[in-house]
């Protein structure tokens, strides 16, 4: 394994300083570091930050490879400086027994990029008529400790309690899509005036607000750990805010994009734009932003949804929800929060491994620590053109627009993913 002397980096922030890199491991800090024999790396100017951990991934393998795939996938989570990544459930066959996720936990490691932690299924074909394996998938050697049918919401509040029951025995975390189905249905963009001025049926925020504060009583009554997936609105904020207030396990994340993306996108027609939940207005994005620095908002997640160009490139009611996120997650946030280093390692790294509970990630780069870290170049600005992008589809909502930040440097366990920006494979 190559030893690693990093010199004048900003460790999340602080003064400059050396790290050296040998056997997997942080071996040392301090100014004026020497290690005869070791690869030497300029980071004057850069920034260390403990390796990004996304707690919500569409890898789409199996299944769907011409999407993407965990090797593409963990790629292009490298180059957005992830060091970890949830895997979620939605594939073909669905993620709802040990074999599939052990499949994906394994194609993971052969990739060697990112470590992958795949999430399970809540109930068999995510169709929330019957619980799956979850016990049988916590048994596993995926070790799964978070089960979501995302994509899809659990329903029916009896299932939903039975399943946050059940993960109790291990400690596991029911990870919701909020969304009451019989009020979206047939739904396409945010209920509001740009929904009514395209003549698009509105997907209204109550959807989302009604389960989320279901769910938060049901896990108050149980007991039981509760994740609510890419919150959108201000209403929902303030459920999770008084949650929280009462002590109820619930934790939240937010989407890069839900942060920066108004409904006024959606005037153009462009699917690239569509998601689920959908873009909201700005005074949403406000709340969102707010509730991330106050930390009712947990983390950031990506929610990186690869889809292939003919189920994208179509007619708006025709296109599957959903963008890509993971090598354009951290310029958004820097673009949104400006260079707080400590608060976007808290939201990007520290909690989401936590909750994870990823050990050896979300770590600040220290003396005897794990190296899985990423190095960031704040003063680069880039463009993002799709064709650029590793992974296996093109559906970035960011295509041509100039973002802060570059990633220079990823490393795993001590080993480079990523070098000079580029994937080392």
């Amino acid at each position: 394994m190559t030893t690693y002397l990093i010199k004048g980096v900003s460790v999340v922030g602080g003064a400059p300083t050396d790290l050296l890199v040998r056997d997997g491991v942080v071996a040392e800090t301090g100014r004026g570091l020497d290690a005869p024999g070791a690869t030497v790396l300029d980071a004057d100017g850069l920034v260390a930050l403990p390796g990004l951990v996304d707690l919500h991934t569409h890898l789409r393998e199996p299944g769907r490879e011409d999407a993407e795939t965990v090797e593409t996938g963990s790629r292009a989570a490298a180059l957005g400086g992830y060091t970890a990544v949830c895997a979620m459930a939605n594939t073909s066959p669905v993620a709802d027994t040990a074999g599939v996720v052990e499949q994906v936990w394994r194609l993971g490691r052969e990739a060697g990029l990112v470590d992958v932690q795949p999430i399970g299924a809540v109930t068999v074909g995510l169709a929330g008529e019957r619980l799956a394996e979850l016990g049988a998938m916590a048994d596993s050697a995926a070790r799964v400790r978070i089960f979501s049918d995302d994509g899809h919401c659990v329903a029916d509040p009896k299932l939903m309690r039975r399943a946050l029951e059940y993960v109790k025995a291990f400690d596991g975390i029911i990870a919701q899509h909020a969304e009451e189905p019989r009020l979206t249905e047939g739904a396409q963009m945010h209920e509001g005036e740009v929904a009514t001025r395209l003549g698009l049926t509105g997907w209204p925020a109550v959807a989302e607000e009604a389960i989320i504060a279901r769910d938060v009583l049901l896990t108050e009554h149980v007991g039981g750990r509760l994740h609510v997936c890419h919150v959108s609105t201000a209403g929902s904020v303030e459920v999770l805010r008084q949650a929280k207030a009462r002590g109820v396990r619930v934790t939240a994340e937010v989407t890069p994009h839900h942060l920066l993306l108004t409904d006024a996108r959606a005037e153009t027609y462009d699917p690239v734009y569509k998601v689920n939940p959908p873009l909201r207005t700005a005074t949403d994005i406000a709340a969102l932003r707010a509730a991330l620095v106050e930390g009712v908002i947990d983390i950031v997640a990506t929610d990186h949804a690869p889809h292939a160009v003919e189920d994208k490139e179509c007619e708006w009611a025709y296109a599957r929800p959903g963008m890509l996120g993971l090598e354009t997650a951290l310029s958004i946030v820097l673009e949104v929060l400006g260079p707080e280093w400590d608060l976007i390692a808290e939201r990007m790294s520290r909690t989401p491994a936590r909750i994870a509970g990823l050990d050896g990630h979300g770590l600040d780069p220290a003396a005897g620590v794990p190296a899985n870290l990423t190095l960031v170049d704040p003063a680069a600005r880039r463009v993002i053109e799709p064709a650029d992008l590793a992974s296996r589809s093109r559906n970035t909502p960011y295509a041509r627009m100039t973002l802060p930040g570059r990633i220079v440097a990823t490393f795993l366990r001590g080993e480079p993913t990523v070098l000079d920006g580029k994937a080392v494979k």
